[in-house]
């Protein structure tokens, strides 16, 4: 299931993402700078070429100092049009960044609950193998004698698989599924093809398919394993859902989670049709809020935050620090003073084991030097304030 520390990475992702398109929103404004100072190839004039490049570059060293800021601080030598072009520039990045801090932050909780619809897709695939079942034994009793039907009796052990049941006839995967739009209509011919060229051929299914009898356990079984063998490894299908879902190799583990626990919920001794299904986390409206606070908190005191990086890390330079380290640090400076309910312990221990997996080998105790340091003035400064919870091993 989705957990915090799921929630933190995905932060990171986007304020990365964030990060970077504001990168690409200064180069473009510093682009409409210089095109503003360009030759004009179209104008019968003689251009005086030396001082279109004396003020393009005051422009351009104008922008660079004052593209962050509200305010300008001019030069003696700026020009009317100097001054103009600035104000654009600075105009258009503010304008673009708005725009894909809103999309950004748009996209990332849209995208997390996608999860849900997803998770959904697999166990809805199950049953969409054991219909593959049926559509090949109608195609071959139109092929075979009457007489002979029994001989291929074992394929309807998967088609009358009782786990599989339980979600076909499940009101609640019915509804949440026709809610969700969730459905495999358009991608039959995969399916199809998933089930002749990989499932059929797979060494355990034939195993279980070639058994007399089958208990529930069996049943439950082979569709634990077709879900975590099949559906989430086979790289055919990996490379399906990869297309689907860019951060997919991140996220499979979370939905294999949830559609593992629902196999394990169910019980032979329950009435057909009622499995338990999982949610995305125990309180998605909280998770939800502190998600979309770590990020925008984050973002809004980025500036102030690089001051207190800078600070306790004289000995690096702070251009040089890795993007992902910068930004791990600042969403564990955010937890320290915003996240009254998170103990400081737990803050640090969860970003170091974010840089394990996301930043350089030497992150880990780069930001573990640094979050002591930082926690420990910070709290001494009085900047922390912690209550209930956020009071535990809080020292």
């Amino acid at each position: 299931m989705l957990n915090r520390r799921s929630l933190r990475i995905k932060a990171m992702q986007s304020i990365y993402a964030f990060n970077q398109c504001k990168q690409s929103n200064y180069y473009l404004a510093m682009d409409l700078v210089k095109d503003n100072f360009a030759r004009d190839l179209n104008s019968m004039e003689v251009q005086d070429m030396d001082n279109l490049n004396t003020e393009k570059k005051i422009a351009v060293e104008l922008f660079q100092h004052n593209y962050k800021s509200n305010l300008m601080v001019e030069t003696e030598n700026s020009s009317d049009k100097i001054r103009s072009t600035v104000i654009e520039a600075k105009d258009y990045y503010f304008r673009q960044v708005k725009k894909d801090l809103e999309l950004i932050s748009k996209n990332m909780i849209a995208e997390v609950e996608k999860l849900e619809e997803r998770y959904l897709l697999i166990l809805l695939l199950v049953v969409e193998f054991a219909d593959q079942v049926a559509t090949e034994l109608e195609e071959k009793k139109t092929k075979i004698n009457p007489k002979n039907r029994t001989t291929f009796s074992g394929e309807l052990n998967f088609l009358n698989n009782k786990v599989v049941g339980r979600f076909r006839d499940d009101k609640a995967l019915q509804i949440r599924s026709i809610k969700n739009k969730i459905n495999w209509r358009d991608e039959k011919d995969e399916v199809r093809q998933w089930y002749k060229e990989i499932l059929k051929k797979d060494a355990d299914y034939i195993a279980y398919k070639n058994l007399s009898v089958t208990s529930f356990e069996e049943d439950r079984k082979i569709v634990n394993y077709i879900v975590k063998n099949i559906i989430f490894k086979n790289d055919v299908l990996r490379a399906y859902f990869e297309e689907k879902d860019l951060n997919w190799e991140e996220n499979k583990s979370i939905i294999k989670s949830m559609v593992v626990k629902t196999i394990k919920s169910i019980d032979e001794s329950t009435a057909d049709g009622g499995i338990e299904l999982m949610e995305l986390s125990p309180n998605w409206e909280d998770d939800k809020e502190f998600f979309k606070e770590i990020f925008s908190s984050t973002i809004k005191n980025d500036d102030s935050y690089e001051e207190i990086i800078a600070e306790k890390a004289k000995n690096w330079d702070i251009e040089r620090i890795a993007a992902i380290d910068k930004i791990i640090l600042k969403m564990a400076l955010n937890e320290f003073i915003n996240s009254s309910s998170i103990p400081v312990k737990v803050t640090i221990n969860e970003y170091i084991e974010i840089s394990k997996d996301y930043s350089t080998p030497k992150s880990r105790q780069f930001i573990n030097g640094i979050l002591d340091v930082v926690a420990t003035e910070l709290q001494n400064e009085g900047m922390i304030r912690k209550s209930g919870r956020g009071l535990i091993d809080n020292k």
